[in-house]
């Protein structure tokens, strides 16, 4: 087999299984786990579970629906949903230092994107955890838990961001770089002011407000990690090397 037939069979090979499945197969697990809780407390007639607050909270949390006979449901999506959020930040660091994405230009790049990826695996390691340790039998360690997974989340987030802020500053020309990075931006800059609010009415026992405000941070959520496939997806088609010599924009400053 010559060369060039193989290199065409890698490369079609690479069109059907790349780095782009795992936050399309995150995202996937993810809303269809969150579906999967809502739909049978709704279908169940919204039952009172034992780790509510019996002072009138109406709304389940999703770790309270979680905690009860769908538990096996929510420790797998949160396990494949973090697996597959950790990789997704791993494939586009590796892919920007193989070449088939646009590279970093700067230590400090690789810096934040390495802050990026150790933020999410905590926050991986937080949802697995607040998932093993119910709020209904480990009340204390879930919301420890549930605390590391909303930091690791917001630091890889904030990581991200910063790291596409200066790639973009050297790829001006990149319309797709471009809005990843802005849309990354709206998710944290969202996700941080609905993450103060939930603290703030979870503090104050206002848990019915808070509930909401739960399931809707678990709902953008799939929107942030689906956001991945801005990145990867122009991997499917490259080969190594291709973005190395891309022509960069002269930054307005020396430091970018």
């Amino acid at each position: 087999m010559s060369t060039t037939t193989s290199q065409a069979g890698i490369r079609s090979i690479r069109g059907y299984i790349s780095w782009y499945w795992f936050p399309t197969i995150g995202s996937i697990v993810w809303i269809a786990t969150l579906l999967g809780l809502l739909i049978t407390w709704i279908s169940d007639g919204s039952p009172y579970y034992d780790s509510m607050d019996p002072s009138g909270q109406t709304i389940a949390y999703i770790s309270d629906i979680g905690a009860d006979y769908l538990k096996p449901l929510f420790i797998t999506g949160s396990s494949i949903t973090s697996v597959c959020f950790v990789l997704s930040l791993l494939g586009a660091r590796w892919l920007r230092h193989r070449g088939r994405i646009l590279p970093n230009t700067s230590m400090a790049q690789r810096v934040l994107s390495i802050i990026s990826i150790v933020g999410a695996a905590i926050g991986g390691v937080g949802l697995i955890l607040l998932a093993v340790f119910d709020t209904r039998r480990y009340v204390t360690l879930h919301r420890v838990f549930l605390a590391v997974f909303c930091g690791g989340v917001l630091i890889s987030a904030l990581g991200t961001v910063l790291e596409y802020w200066r790639l973009e500053r050297n790829h001006r020309t990149s319309r797709v770089l471009t809005i990843s990075m802005w849309t990354k931006l709206a998710f944290f800059v969202v996700e941080l002011g609905l993450a103060v609010t939930f603290g703030i009415l979870m503090r104050n026992r206002k848990h019915n407000a808070g509930a909401i405000v739960e399931w809707v941070l678990g709902i953008l959520f799939t929107g942030y990690l689906l956001s991945f496939n801005l990145d990867l997806l122009p991997a499917a088609k490259s080969y190594t090397g291709q973005f190395k010599d891309v022509e960069l924009t002269p930054p307005p400053t020396s430091y970018a």
